[in-house]
């Protein structure tokens, strides 16, 4: 039975975790669609223009979003001759909580309350 609770409580503290980052990192779902960009291509080193381009998304949208995740840790930035680069921050703990963020996305009910958490902070 105690391992049974251990689990369950594992499970909480894992679920925290997520929604902490979920609360505190992404408010967009172009935030979220960049995350899961950087995480289907860990190793992408891009600009804003070919990034927009490969997510579907308006440029003006990306930019903003990708600032907000330089600005959250969760993407670095970088002048190379004159144009910005975009790239996944090299923290391994970051690394993991993406990685986790992504899985726990194919959950529906994760999945359902994630859409409502981001619905909600730009209403």
């Amino acid at each position: 039975m105690a391992q049974t609770s251990n689990h369950a409580h594992h499970a909480g503290k894992v679920d925290a975790e997520l929604i902490d980052f979920l609360h505190a990192k992404i408010d967009t779902f172009v935030k979220w669609d960049l995350i899961r960009y950087f995480h289907d291509n860990p190793h992408a080193r891009d600009t804003a223009d070919n990034i927009a381009q490969y997510t579907g998304r308006d440029m003006q949208a990306v930019e903003a979003a990708l600032a907000g995740l330089v600005a959250a840790d969760i993407l670095r930035e970088q002048r190379v001759s004159k144009v910005r680069v975009y790239d996944l921050a090299e923290d391994p703990y970051t690394r993991d909580l993406i990685h986790r963020f992504v899985l726990a996305c194919d959950d529906r009910e994760f999945r359902v309350m994630a859409i409502y958490h981001v619905i909600e902070a730009q209403g």
